[in-house]
């Protein structure tokens, strides 16, 4: 191991500028709403220019890269899409050109989630100089997440029957390993009442005052959501409401609300669907589990129900092992395996496919999605040695 943790720390030395030229460019790349055609070709030429084995798109034009035939399969997730810039005014410089202050660069996706993207793409081809294409088929998958958790994995698998035995997750982890996160389910609940002129309410039946009582009621659910030793407690919000009306002096006939329920560990659909119904006001409401079926930028459709199932991958499994080992080696951090707050794509890998899977990668997620996003550049530098001596680690010599 010794030998190998030299190889990576030269080699990743002597690639530091081009890693963070690469990390820089592919920032300045926007790539909101899941359009992620242009950094998917951007970063298919940087893996062409590293000599990886083979470079091509899935059938939702995610970008992969290649390298080895062994028969353990290893995939490195980032998903290089990012969500938007909101409010232009809010942002103190340029998003997408961003800056670098004191070491840290500060643009849109450099912490969720371009900042993995260089540090597996530039180890791919390390694994081929460790000796260990023989017994790894290693792949970078650059994907589409934002607007669907999971949707990209789950079509990697069952559209184009490319099923991993590991994989590493890039979201933003502040360098330590993380190894589950808590789920959710997306709920639509609907109101329906009787509409009349506003001048005389008492001839209508408002549709917004019978949901009151329901988003009331999910406020104040907190207390009663299960609670895991290891995710934490579930939580529920109403995270979006609308209603239709013939004008705005009439009465609204229906009432729409959106509810984001993040689950924890032993929690299912069902227990969520039953404990929402059975709230006070729930009589009124028409509830039902959302569902996804928009075009990616090529115009495949992957239809998935959005339910998004919490996972935990064991503290002693091999691959979280491998991981710790790897910090160790490196850096001799020895601090204990932690775990998302938000989710991410693992809700498929671990929590549908059961594929098993942990989380690597600079930057915090205190800072993704808010005009601080940010990661420290020598953590981008970094987490390449990570990402290279992992797969030492999980191998049979080992």
């Amino acid at each position: 191991m010794e030998q190998a943790i030299e190889t990576i720390r030269r080699e990743v030395a002597r690639s530091r500028e081009r890693i963070i030229k690469f990390m820089r460019e592919i920032c300045a790349i926007p790539s909101m709403e899941s359009q992620i055609r242009e950094v998917a070709e951007r970063i298919g030429s940087e893996m062409s220019d590293l000599g990886v084995d083979e470079v091509f798109y899935d059938s939702m034009g995610n970008i992969l890269g290649r390298v080895g035939t062994g028969p353990k399969k290893l995939l490195f997730d980032s998903h290089i899409d990012t969500v938007g810039i909101g409010d232009p005014a809010s942002w103190q410089w340029d998003p997408f050109k961003g800056k670098v202050e004191n070491g840290v660069l500060y643009a849109r996706g450099a912490c969720d989630e371009k900042n993995s993207t260089p540090g597996m793409v530039y180890a791919l081809p390390l694994l081929r100089q460790l000796g260990l294409t023989d017994e790894f088929t290693a792949y970078y998958f650059g994907n589409i997440e934002e607007w669907c958790d999971g949707i990209a994995p789950h079509s990697l698998v069952e559209t184009d029957k490319i099923r991993p035995d590991f994989v590493v997750i890039g979201e933003p982890t502040k360098m330590k390993v993380y190894r589950g996160h808590r789920g959710r389910l997306e709920i639509m609940g609907h109101t329906r009442g009787k509409s009349c002129h506003a001048a005389s309410p008492h001839l209508g039946d408002n549709a917004i005052y019978k949901m009151m009582r329901f988003v009331d009621s999910v406020e104040k659910m907190g207390p009663s959501i299960p609670a895991h030793e290891f995710l934490g407690q579930g939580t529920a919000v109403v995270s979006g409401i609308s209603c239709h009306s013939p004008s705005i002096n009439a009465v609204p006939d229906r009432c729409t609300v959106t509810i984001d329920r993040r689950v924890t560990a032993g929690e299912t659909r069902e227990s969520v669907m039953a404990q929402l119904r059975a709230l006070p006001g729930a009589e009124h409401v028409e509830l039902e589990e959302m569902f996804y079926d928009t075009p990616a930028y090529n115009g495949f459709v992957f239809k998935v129900d959005k339910w998004f199932p919490a996972w935990v991958l064991e503290e002693d499994h091999p691959l979280v092992a491998a991981g710790q080992r790897a910090r160790q080696a490196l850096w001799n951090l020895t601090d204990a395996p932690g775990r998302w707050n938000f989710s991410t794509n693992g809700i498929y890998w671990m929590g549908k496919a059961g594929i098993p899977s942990i989380g690597f990668g600079p930057g915090d997620e205190v800072h993704a999605h808010t005009v601080e996003d940010q990661v420290i550049l020598d953590d981008v530098v970094r987490a390449t040695e990570f990402y290279a001596l992992l797969p030492v680690l999980l191998s049979a010599k080992a």
